[in-house]
């Protein structure tokens, strides 16, 4: 499979798989599991020139660099690692983070930032990097990155609650002015 082709399929997977499962008729259940044959039903019945497979799945769980998707231990159940805008209960657990984790964003939202702090939005959590790196690819998808530092440890002893995704993307519920450096 050439990178184009699992690049689209990737997007199309983050799509249906974290924000919008009625997009095919596609049913998650409470913890975003979504059955893999009524995946790839669905995925062929909505009149696309690539047919989805099981091999085409696991190529994109596989190789997405971010780790973005997991099978479950019997690979008959697929699921998005985290990113949610739809209410699913991943069952993570809370884990003390380093003293700092890292933001990437852009300087459109400096202002807001420096306001309010960073917020969830239509998200189920704050996403963080435990390096500058992630965080700097982050924050160039929408144009120059401007990376935050976070003071979470400090969070952590303050009583807010951190978890460590499959995929290794730290999430909170939000981030209090305070703890930003810029």
């Amino acid at each position: 499979m050439n990178e184009k082709t699992a690049k689209s399929v990737s997007k199309f997977l983050s799509l249906v798989l974290r924000h919008s499962p009625e997009t095919i008729g596609l049913k998650l259940d409470e913890n975003g599991w979504a059955d893999v044959e009524e995946l790839i039903i669905k995925c062929n019945n909505r009149g696309s020139q690539n047919q989805m497979t099981a091999e085409i799945l696991d190529y994109v769980v596989e190789n997405n660099d971010k780790k973005r998707f997991a099978f479950s231990e019997d690979k008959t159940k697929i699921r998005a690692s985290q990113g949610h805008s739809i209410s699913v209960e991943l069952h993570l657990a809370e884990v003390q983070p380093s003293e700092f984790l890292y933001h990437g964003t852009v300087s459109k939202f400096l202002d807001n930032i420096k306001k309010e702090g960073l917020q969830k939005m239509s998200r189920q959590h704050v996403h963080l990097s435990q390096e500058k790196e992630t965080a700097t690819k982050v924050g160039s998808r929408r144009g120059i990155p401007l990376i935050l530092t976070i003071r979470s440890g400090e969070m952590h002893k303050d009583g807010f609650k951190f978890y460590l995704s499959e995929n290794n993307v730290w999430l909170t519920d939000e981030v209090p002015v305070k703890y930003i450096e810029f």
